[in-house]
């Protein structure tokens, strides 16, 4: 025979006192685990934004990054003639590319930062259709000019359309802003290749890496194998999406890692207090249970009765948790990307999945807290319970 759940719900409205403690700390551990893993997936969800599976990225063998890769003009020109790629009214779409990293001042700290300059072809935006110019003009090829991104533009000093700024050893001007729905190239400045190459002094015909359009998606594997069987290259080719997940991997674990632990530490204090809470309850109602057990019901009864209230306390918890880590959804912020070693701008992501997974988070914490408690008031002598009365 099972106990009326109306008759738990009772009893936790009785000792609403002690079970506020366990409920806030509940959703003070749900809050952060869910904060934590929405500032990862926001992190790791900017820079797959960046890529398109019609894209295919070429490196130097062994380069883990562009930073780290170098490929020549004469290599450039193999690799663009190479089957698997698409090709427009002016030739193979390709997208030779350079990248540095200057400093500029944030509007609201006054601090510097690091953001990673990007020179690449005229034909760029064939190659990455998801960006477009928001504001102003594309760069005309052989001038000083810049596209900025357009979280650039929002979060540094003198980076807007019209203005003029110094770095690498060049004087550049604003003409554009670019809108890359939200993916790392926010966080970019565009330029000519051959220009950034001038100014930074280093040798014109030498290129970091190359962005390429696949004529579909299932071309990417015709393209590698011609390229890596091509004794006059060493490279890899990597779908462009596969890029960027892995070069955002490392970080993104570590923000998960530290959000898991600061959630834990904060957890073995949400469950210590449900345990607390869930002990008074036992001791306050020894009597009660003693009777239910008289009258019929099993010890069975008596665990699930306790268990879900410990349920019911840290549900609540959880949905308290969640609620306020929902205002954070879509907040920008910056980090770090320590493959590029250059800020990068992205939105907290609380989404569905870590909504169900904070609930999921707060449950656990209750079943720890409350079956302790449970099984110790299943156990406890009816004969020695009914004397007390």
């Amino acid at each position: 025979m099972a106990i009326p759940f109306v008759y738990s719900l009772r009893s936790v409205r009785q000792r609403y006192a002690s079970g506020a403690v366990a409920v806030l700390g509940i959703a003070g551990a749900v809050g952060v685990f869910v904060a934590m893993l929405a500032l990862a997936r926001g992190f790791s969800s900017t820079l797959t934004a960046s890529a398109s599976d019609a894209n295919a990225i070429v490196l130097r063998a062994g380069a883990t990054s562009e930073i780290y890769s170098s490929l020549s003009l004469e290599q450039v020109r193999i690799i663009q003639d190479a089957p698997g790629i698409a090709r427009g009214k002016d030739g193979p779409l390709v997208s030779a590319e350079v990248v540095e990293l200057a400093t500029f001042s944030l509007k609201k700290r006054g601090t510097d930062a690091n953001l990673q300059v990007r020179g690449v072809s005229a034909r760029t935006l064939e190659v990455r259709e998801h960006v477009r110019v928001a504001r102003g003009r594309f760069f005309r090829p052989g001038l000083a000019e810049l596209v900025v991104g357009s979280s650039v533009a929002k979060n540094y000093a003198g980076l807007d359309i019209g203005d003029t700024v110094k770095f690498g050893g060049g004087t550049w001007q604003v003409v554009g802003i670019l809108d890359a729905g939200g993916s790392v190239f926010d966080s970019e400045l565009w330029c000519d290749a051959t220009v950034l190459n001038q100014v930074y002094k280093r040798p014109e015909n030498l290129f970091e890496s190359l962005t390429v359009r696949l004529r579909s998606p299932a071309d990417l594997q015709k393209l590698r194998d011609t390229l890596t069987s091509d004794p006059r290259l060493t490279v890899t080719v990597e779908r462009e999406r596969d890029y960027y997940e892995k070069t955002s991997g490392t970080l993104t674990a570590l923000l998960r890692t530290l959000g898991l632990l600061v959630a834990a530490v904060m957890g073995i204090g949400a469950v210590l207090a449900a345990l607390n809470t869930m002990y008074s309850a036992v001791a306050a109602r020894s009597r009660e249970v003693a009777t239910l057990r008289a009258l019929g019901f099993g010890a069975a009864s008596v665990v699930i009765c306790f268990v879900f209230e410990a349920l019911l306390i840290a549900a609540s918890g959880g949905f308290l948790g969640c609620a306020a880590a929902l205002p954070i959804n879509g907040y920008t912020t910056e980090v770090m990307n320590w493959a590029t070693v250059s800020h990068v701008a992205f939105a907290f992501r609380v989404t569905p999945g870590l909504i169900g997974a904070g609930i999921a988070f707060a449950l656990v914490m209750g079943l720890l807290g409350g079956v302790p408690p449970a099984l110790r008031a299943a156990r406890r002598p009816v004969a020695t319970a009914l004397r007390e009365l």
